[in-house]
């Protein structure tokens, strides 16, 4: 899974828009909107912004969705 489709699953599991997204991350609504329009990943800075507003952490965001489980517990 790439990082725009992780992103992508992470805002389905929620239920979040991409604006809600925004507002935790006090990441501007337009460079979320392009970094998916465009296909462009997010740099190192803005994807620890993104974990941060969804409560995870870098290793969390990239581990397998049956590490992230085991993680949690």
């Amino acid at each position: 899974m790439n990082t725009l489709e992780r992103i992508k699953q992470l805002l389905i599991e929620r239920g979040w828009s991409v604006y809600k997204l925004s507002k935790s991350s006090g990441i501007a609504q337009s460079t979320l909107s392009n970094m998916f329009s465009r296909n462009n990943d997010p740099s190192i800075s803005t994807l620890e912004d993104i974990c941060s507003a969804f409560g995870i952490t870098l290793s969390q965001f990239f581990a397998n969705e049956g590490e992230l489980v085991a993680l949690n517990k």
